[in-house]
């Protein structure tokens, strides 16, 4: 059986290792240059850095034996430390009650418990599957606080009011905090006791995150498999519902028995032949959302000690900014300089998209230096990285369109989606990992996996193990985590 794969990120490249290593003769199909996908690593004067903060943790003791298995013992586990900024302060996150109160003023703080006791006697969540983020989250936090922590940087990311958000977003991300669980949690001395949307310690590969990927490339070519980089498909060839082979960029055709497709699900369906117009009308309904990261080379080697930060400010354009000097020492090695990665949000027609690098730059430089996080330090150089499709926008229906799709696709047996831009759905590492080896496990065992579940019902797969300094221990799931944060904010 001969498998193309598209996409070298974390699910196609744990699918491609899963096969190649039954015997399974494998191409992976890669239009970027790198391995990794969203979370591929590059070099960078000198440095390693990832395409924004990524870390790593699950609660499926599968995915962190197979992760444990390609890294070995090339990582370290990372103490978070993680604040946002809004109206001049920064507040440490999750939030801790003093130093919330503190910096909010004793007015707001009372505004804020309020308007969530108001909430609490006079509930005003609809009844409705399809509520929005707003209402999920004001039924959960009140009014107010969703209007400082929430709404900000939810718009910014998302690129729409949050009111057309879906609440699925906070179903999978938040979960079920809430405000006084969020105060339990941050006063608890015991960390077993802390809800696992607070997770503040991960495991972390001392090459990137992008190592771990690359990695699993190299096992693929040693076994026989092939990874085509630079290598854009543009559509998958079919005879009816037979699947043939892909169609490459220069007009190239590869055939093959099956395909694992991580390419974006829009693209996929359009690229198709013969799809019926009601499933167009649901591709054509689906939007995903696209980053600008603006890497700064910074004349300093101690800045501020985050990893990361959320910028919630809604008079500053930037999202949140990674400190790749504070992840592990191998990322910056011998060097006394520090790379920080600016992230923007937008869409293809954006202006922003279309700004020249000098202009974003620019204004990531003023808008860090307005919020003195760069203090005087001189800036050596500037470098922009534009990643297309990154996050499947979940505005109000999207499910009914991305059902339609999925039972349409399901009667093409030589297909197979994985991935965040495969099936559409909003997944860290661990999620698309574990849709790799479910993918590979319907293939050579024949297995009945319904990989569209994976990431849906918000909750973990099964009791899990910790990843620590020196391997698994467990089982633990209460500190294995979905990446998620309170607020709303955290997202990989």
């Amino acid at each position: 059986m001969r498998v193309a794969v598209i996409g070298a990120g974390p699910a196609g490249m744990t699918a491609a290792l899963q096969l190649s290593r039954k015997g399974v003769d494998v191409d992976v199909y890669e239009a970027d240059q790198g391995i990794g996908g969203l979370a591929r690593s590059l070099d960078l004067w000198g440095q390693r850095v990832d395409l924004g903060p990524h870390r790593f943790f699950s609660s499926d003791a599968r995915v962190n034996r197979l992760w444990l298995d390609v890294v070995g013992r090339e990582y370290a586990m990372v103490n978070r430390l993680t604040r946002l900024y809004y109206r001049g302060h920064f507040f440490h996150y999750p939030l801790k009650p003093l130093d919330a109160l503190l910096k909010m003023g004793l007015p707001d703080a009372a505004l804020c418990l309020a308007s969530y006791l108001k909430e609490r006697l006079h509930p005003r969540c609809p009844a409705t599957e399809d509520v929005s983020f707003e209402s999920w989250v004001v039924h959960r936090f009140g009014r107010r606080l969703f209007n400082v922590f929430f709404k900000p940087y939810s718009e910014k990311l998302w690129g729409i009011p949050c009111g057309e958000l879906s609440g699925t977003f906070a179903a999978q991300r938040i979960q079920k905090l809430s405000l006084p669980e969020a105060v339990k949690s941050a006063l608890s001395p015991r960390r077993r006791t802390r809800h696992k949307t607070l997770v503040d310690r991960f495991a972390y590969p001392l090459g990137g995150t992008g190592s771990a990927y690359e990695r699993m490339a190299d096992r693929v070519r040693n076994s026989g498999g092939r990874i085509h980089l630079r290598c854009s498909v543009r559509r998958v060839l079919h005879d009816g519902f037979a699947v043939q082979g892909l169609e490459l960029e220069r007009g190239q055709v590869a055939c093959c028995d099956h395909i694992v497709s991580s390419m974006p699900l829009t693209d996929l369906v359009r690229g198709l032949t013969g799809v019926p117009p009601q499933v167009q009308a649901a591709a054509a309904h689906l939007q995903f959302r696209n980053t600008i990261l603006v890497y700064l080379h910074v004349d300093s080697s101690s800045l501020f000690a985050d990893q990361w930060l959320y910028i919630h400010a809604p008079d500053l354009q930037m999202g949140r900014v990674t400190n790749f000097r504070n992840w592990v020492p191998h990322l910056h090695g011998e060097a006394h300089t520090t790379i920080l990665a600016v992230e923007h949000w937008c869409n293809d027609r954006d202006a922003m998209w279309r700004a020249a690098d000098d202009q974003l730059i620019a204004q990531a430089t003023r808008e860090l230096r307005s919020t003195g996080l760069l203090c005087n330090e001189p800036i050596l150089s500037g470098h922009v990285v534009r990643v297309r499709r990154c996050y499947p926008v979940y505005r109000r229906g999207y499910r009914e369109h991305l059902k339609q799709i999925a039972d349409y696709l399901r009667k093409f047996p030589g297909l197979t989606l994985i991935g965040r831009n495969g099936t559409f759905k909003y997944n860290n590492q661990d999620h698309s990992m574990l849709m790799g080896m479910l993918a590979a496990e319907n293939l050579l065992d024949h297995g009945a996996h319904d990989l569209w579940t994976v990431n849906s019902d918000h909750e973990t797969y099964q009791e899990g193990d910790l990843i620590t300094e020196t391997g698994l221990a467990g089982p633990l799931a209460e500190h294995a985590a979905a990446d998620a944060q309170l607020a709303g904010v955290g997202h990989d």
